[in-house]
Parts: C-alpha cells; sequence; structure tokens
C-alpha cells in the first residue's frame, strides 16, 4: 500500500523531473502514486497543476485536465477503495493522462446521462466520465487482471480553446500561477457542480470579489461552489442549469448509496464527513445520540482537509459540542460559531450545523466549516441539509441493524451449544453460516452433549425454512432431544417422539442424529456410530484409503406423518477415518442450473481431503462451497465433522 509519504516524494521526484517544456524533440511524462483515502483527490490537483504549469499548457486546457483528473482520483478513491497510480503525458500538441486503480472487477459506468433507465441505480452513477466525454477529444476504459485504467487526451497547443471554453467558461476555478484562490487552504474542495449563486451581494473588499488576482471563472462548475463571494456580471456566460442539478442529484444519489450500505453508525458518520470534505468543506464534525437509550451526544467523527489539524480541531469541538435545541427547525442548517480560536484552521471562516433528523427524532448533528468566508453559500447550505437528511436516514438504519444483530446473537446463544466439545476418542469441527446478512440463528442447528454410560450424542438438523420462525422449531428440537437422550431412550426411540413434536408445530425438519460409542485402544480404538438420517442428505464416510461410501439409509422427514418408525444403521470409524454430516445448504449450493452436489460433487471434494485433520476438512468442504456458488448464499449452511484418532 502506498504510504503518505511516499506519494509526496514521488510527487516531488516526478514535479522536478518534468523538465523544460516539450518541444519538437520528444515529450514529457510524470507519475505519482497515490494512497486510496480522502487526500487523494487534492494531491492529485496539486500535482497536475504543477506538471502542466511546467510544461507551458494554456491556462483553459490545464483546468479542464485538473477538473477532469479530480474527478477520476475522486471516483477510484471512492469506488475502487485502492491506491490510485497518476500519469500525465505531453506529447506534442496533446495531453494524455492515465488513472489507475487496483479494482479489476468493478466495472465503470460509461454511458451517457441520457442512456440510464429512468428510476434506476445506474442512472446516477459515472458522473466523473460524463465530464470525461463532455471534454476529451478521446477517452476510454482498459480493464487488466490487476486493476483498471480510465484515460483520456486532450489538445494543447498554444492558443487552442479548451472545450469548456468554447461552451461558454471554464469548467474550473481559475487561479494564478503559484498562488491559491482567494480564501482556501491549500486542500481546495474538489469539483462537485451545483447551481450558481445569483446576485450574491460581494461586498467592498471580499475575497474572490470581480476583477481581483486569483478570482474564480464564472460560470465554471466548480466556481459556482468556491468559497468566495462575488456579483455576477453582466453579460458573463453561465453553465447550462439542468446539468448542474443533475451533477447535485448525481451526487446526492450516490451519497445515499454509500450511506445504505453501512451497518455501523460510526462508519456512517466517517463516511459522511468524506463525502463532504473537501467538496463542499474545510472539515465536518458528526456528533450521534441515542434517545431511544438514553445516551447522550457524543463526538463520533471529524474530518480535516489537513490531517495535522484533525486532532486541534477534535479538542476544540469536544469542548464545545453544538447546542442545537428543539426550537431549531428540523433539517435546517444554522450559522454554528467557528471553534477555537479565528485562525486555528487556516484564516477562520463560516461554519453551519444541521440536525440529523428523522422520523421526527433527533439522531445527531452535523456541522461543517469553510475557511476564508463570512457565511457559507446558500447553494452549499441546502446541499448539506438535502445531505443530512440522508445521513440520519442511514445512521437510524445502522442503529436498527445492529440491534437485530444483537438480538440475533442472544438467539443463538440459546440455540446452539456454547464452547467447544471434547469427545474421547473423535476430534470434532462445525461450521455453521445462517443465511442473510447480519443473521446469527436460523433453520440449520447442530448440538453435542453427553448421554448416559459415556456415550455422546450429536445432531445436525435442517427446518424447512429459515430466520425466526425456523429458530422456533429449533428452539423446540434441541431441549427434546437432550431430555429424551438423559431419559436412556435409544436413537431411534427419541427420532419417534421427536417426529411427533414437530408434526405439532405444522413444520417440517429434517435431521442426521447419532451416538457414538468409544471403543477401547485395546480393541483398536476409534469409535461405534449408530445414526438416523431423517430426510437429511446422507452422512458420508472417508476411510484412509480415501474411499468414500455413505454411512446411513435415508428415511422420512421429521413431521410429515406421525405413526413413522424410524431405524438405525451403525458403523465403525476406524481411527483415521472421517464422518461428516451437512445440511443442504451445503448439497444445494447453486451455480447456474448446477447443484453442488451434482454427480457427487461433495463426495469428491471430501475424498480429496486425505491427511486433513477435522477442522481443516471442514475448511476445505466450506471453501469449495463457496467458490462454487454465485453471490451469496440463500440457505443456512451447516457441516459437521467428526475423525477418528489413532488408538493410544
Amino acid at each position: 500500500m502506498t504510504r503518505w509519504g511516499e506519494a509526496d516524494q514521488a510527487e516531488q521526484r516526478a514535479r522536478h523531473g518534468a523538465g523544460p517544456a516539450p518541444g519538437a524533440a520528444g515529450s514529457a511524462v510524470v507519475r505519482a502514486p497515490l494512497p486510496g483515502n480522502a487526500r487523494a483527490p487534492s494531491a492529485a490537483r496539486e500535482f497536475v497543476r504543477t506538471a502542466l504549469g511546467d510544461w507551458g499548457v494554456p491556462a483553459g486546457t490545464a483546468d479542464d485536465v485538473t477538473l477532469l483528473v479530480s474527478e477520476l482520483v475522486t471516483n477510484a478513491v471512492v469506488h475502487a477503495g485502492t491506491a490510485v497510480r497518476l500519469e500525465c503525458r505531453h506529447e506534442g500538441g496533446t495531453l494524455a493522462v492515465e488513472v489507475s486503480d487496483r479494482h479489476p472487477t468493478r466495472a465503470v459506468e460509461t454511458r451517457g446521462a441520457g442512456e440510464a433507465a429512468e428510476g434506476t441505480r445506474d442512472a446516477h452513477q459515472g458522473h466523473g466520465l460524463r465530464l470525461v466525454a463532455a471534454l476529451a477529444e478521446e477517452w476510454g476504459v482498459t480493464y487488466r487482471r490487476d486493476g483498471k485504467t480510465v484515460w483520456f487526451r486532450l489538445p494543447a497547443a498554444p492558443g487552442e480553446p479548451s472545450r469548456s471554453e468554447r461552451h461558454g467558461g471554464g469548467l474550473f476555478r481559475s487561479e494564478s500561477p503559484g498562488s491559491e484562490p482567494s480564501g482556501l487552504s491549500a486542500a481546495a474542495p474538489t469539483a462537485v457542480p451545483a447551481p450558481p449563486e445569483h446576485d450574491e451581494p460581494g461586498g467592498h473588499g471580499e475575497p474572490g470579489e470581480s476583477g481581483k488576482p486569483g478570482e474564480q471563472a464564472l460560470g465554471s462548475l466548480t466556481g459556482s461552489l468556491a468559497p468566495t463571494g462575488r456579483r455576477p456580471e453582466t453579460g458573463t456566460h453561465r453553465p447550462d442549469p439542468d446539468w448542474i442539478n443533475h451533477g447535485i442529484l448525481s451526487f446526492l444519489a450516490e451519497a445515499s448509496d454509500l450511506l445504505a450500505g453501512q451497518t455501523d453508525e460510526d462508519r456512517v458518520a466517517s463516511l459522511a464527513c468524506q463525502l463532504l470534505v473537501p467538496r463542499f468543506a474545510d472539515w465536518c464534525a458528526v456528533w450521534l445520540a441515542d434517545p431511544d437509550a438514553g445516551t447522550p451526544l457524543r463526538l463520533s467523527r471529524v474530518w480535516h482537509t489537513q490531517e495535522e489539524r484533525m486532532d486541534e480541531l477534535r479538542g476544540e469541538l469536544t469542548r464545545t459540542p453544538p447546542q442545537l435545541n428543539g426550537r431549531t427547525p428540523p433539517g435546517r442548517a444554522v450559522p454554528w460559531t467557528w471553534p477555537g480560536q479565528a485562525s486555528a484552521y487556516g484564516p477562520g471562516g463560516a461554519a453551519v450545523g444541521c440536525r440529523l433528523v428523522v422520523g421526527g427524532r433527533t439522531v445527531g448533528t452535523l456541522v461543517i466549516g469553510r475557511a476564508g468566508l463570512l457565511r457559507i453559500p446558500g447553494e452549499v447550505v441546502g446541499i448539506v441539509e438535502d445531505f443530512a437528511r440522508r445521513v440520519a436516514q442511514a445512521v437510524l438504519s445502522a442503529r436498527r441493524y445492529t440491534r437485530q444483530a444483537t438480538i440475533s446473537r442472544v438467539l443463538q446463544r440459546g440455540l446452539l451449544p456454547s464452547g467447544d466439545v471434547a469427545v474421547p476418542g473423535v476430534e470434532t469441527a462445525v461450521v455453521y453460516e445462517p443465511a442473510g446478512e447480519g443473521s446469527w440463528a436460523g433453520g440449520d442447528f447442530y448440538d453435542f452433549y453427553e448421554g448416559t454410560d459415556g456415550r455422546w450424542r450429536f445432531a445436525l438438523g435442517d427446518v424447512c425454512g429459515n430466520g425466526p420462525e425456523a429458530a422456533v422449531v429449533t428452539g423446540l428440537a434441541r431441549p427434546v432431544l437432550r431430555l429424551l437422550a438423559r431419559e436412556g431412550h435409544s436413537v431411534p426411540e427419541v427420532m419417534d417422539r421427536l417426529n411427533r413434536e414437530v408434526g405439532e408445530q405444522t413444520r417440517f425438519l429434517s435431521m442426521v442424529y447419532g451416538e457414538l460409542v468409544p471403543r477401547p485402544p485395546s480393541e483398536g480404538g476409534g469409535s461405534h456410530c449408530t445414526l438416523v438420517c431423517a430426510g437429511h442428505p446422507l452422512p458420508l464416510v472417508r476411510d484412509t484409503s480415501g474411499k468414500v461410501r455413505a454411512a446411513a439409509e435415508p428415511q422420512l422427514l421429521l413431521g410429515v406423518e406421525e405413526d413413522v418408525s424410524y431405524g438405525s444403521q451403525t458403523v465403525l470409524l476406524e481411527p483415521g477415518e472421517t464422518l461428516l454430516c451437512v445440511t443442504d445448504g451445503v448439497t444445494e449450493r447453486r451455480s447456474g442450473r448446477r447443484q453442488f452436489d451434482d454427480e457427487d460433487g461433495l463426495a469428491a471434494v471430501f475424498a480429496d481431503c486425505g491427511g486433513l485433520d477435522a477442522a481443516q476438512t471442514a475448511e476445505k468442504v466450506r471453501r469449495a462451497v463457496h467458490s462454487f456458488g454465485d453471490g451469496a448464499a440463500a440457505d443456512d449452511l451447516a457441516l459437521l465433522v467428526l475423525q477418528a484418532r489413532p488408538a493410544g
């Protein structure tokens, strides 16, 4: 993984290695590795501006290239989540740029803005690529085994207007060479389209006033969000409002998708900060509170464009938490006092706070700050208010997920055995994976317990269905099995009694139920295993030579008919032999039209487990099942491995 020091050193090497402006003699190339975090877009912008300035690239083209690089690096960091490699080449009169990440399987949306079906997720993807399509002469996506690259080319001949200039104004902030925009720190907000501010009084001497050095291009997408107040000039071209509004909707839609995928409220807060900084703010903080649990307001996450200032900012915010009471309009952002000294985080600035409200309940507060401003622009405030509603909903969803997971864990402790089981002469291993994200208890279950006279009982069952309804039957079966075994009932008798109990629950249950009786070392060791298989995938035995055979005969599912007598089969597990029991979540795992156990697929994997102990055998089978299937499992998965130890 690339570290920031390495990226900075690479940037310096590339910057000093750019050399003179390219001419007829050849081309110039600079490269930089960037880490996969929120600082990458800012570093990429600075790196590109320096290289293009050294090469004497016209200002309009340089602005377009910087905008496109910022968008592509941001997309790579947010969607691919890996380190990024940036390469810029000046080849005669052409600029070529490549942005590469290490996520080859995450496809890049390449459709135009109007090609995606309305109302689908695809309709809000690929904003950065739409900018590339609008500005670049040539562009494309190259997929490799170890990653993918988005590339584009632009003409860079002196006097050649950029495509954005030909369409009425640059798309990026105009800056004087070697200077920062007025009122901005080095890590300026990235380009995110928003409506331009109309009729905003500039005020005498305000940063960014028309005609001052470093003013931002009127009519630019980024300029409309730049932290400066200015008065629009007569006749100034502005970008298409529909295009700008679509850009805002794209940002909010993509933010909703990212936030909705989080299942921890602190991760929601962290992602919210990183989405806003540096796009719309120099820093952001999120406080969380849970009125249902009675927890007080706590500072969850703080993010700043300059990492070295985070600790100081966190300290100030901890001392001065937001005081947004119930009289503050829900969902409205209101001015908030700049924390600490006015010069603590740049030249001072403006901040706003917005309560995170969902369903009439306040779940936290979001605060942003921007340096060098008297107040936050109204357009940014509107975006933050919309964004805060999405954050609030994501926080509430994450809390519900956490509570559901907690309930499932409590159920698991009651439905499954706790701790490891030490069966004399037998090594055991279990894999248990309920279907569904965050699930801990479902229709599959297993149990180990000691019976009478040194005998051990085990069970692996599968209630038809999964989830809480199936767990109810699981909660009935386990206590009945234990009670009947301790009363001295044989394996078939236990199954007969359980069959009648399950039938009253109007659900069906398949199960392998067995008893282990250790064989004395004087007789060669191992264990006698008595089994009943009721409507369940047949248990398999693998001998020391690698041959696999069924260990029981199939019988009727439990709960189907009340008057059924079950019979048992007994096998001898010699030392080194292994018994494998699985549920249909293993055998019926699907890949297209095929199932895992088609053509004895399970037996083939089991036969290939020679020399493995019980735990290694269980893991090999589990991996084979997961690698076979398409996507997430649709059914609970459980398997039980018993391996007879050598005598002595």
